[in-house]
């Protein structure tokens, strides 16, 4: 649960400035549009990288999902190696419940996704909650 209103975390999900701030200084470039391309790009630890997808949907306030395809992977750029990586909101009793889905994963990979995640959304908490 994060503590605020639906429309703050759809704002940090969404906002390119925001979401710099939260996921590891990822620079974010997007229309939003379906069928859109989505670009996640910027410096971890001294290396360069590039994660890009497509966007698939996009309610506002409720529901997003992008195809997703990490340079970090090292894996080739073909379809069956896009995950699909979904948030949906929704208003609960003091505040917003958030939930994130991420498939085309193997079970190491998973783990190591999670752990991704949880650093994630604590960020998010922190900066919104503030």
């Amino acid at each position: 649960m994060v503590n605020a209103h639906v429309s703050d975390v759809w704002k940090a999900l969404t906002d390119p400035k925001m979401v710099r701030q939260y996921f590891f200084g990822s620079n974010l470039e997007t229309t939003w549009k379906v069928g859109k391309p989505i670009r996640f790009y910027g410096e971890y630890k001294g290396t360069r990288y590039e994660d890009k997808g497509i966007v698939l949907e996009y309610n506002e306030n409720d529901k997003l999902s992008y195809s997703y395809h990490s340079s970090w992977t090292a894996l080739p750029d073909e379809p069956h190696h896009y995950l699909e990586v979904s948030y949906k909101v929704k208003k609960i009793p003091g505040g917003t419940e958030l939930t994130i889905s991420q498939t085309n994963y193997d079970e190491e990979k998973a783990l190591h996704s999670l752990q991704n995640w949880e650093v994630v959304t604590n960020r998010l908490k922190e900066l919104i909650e503030q």
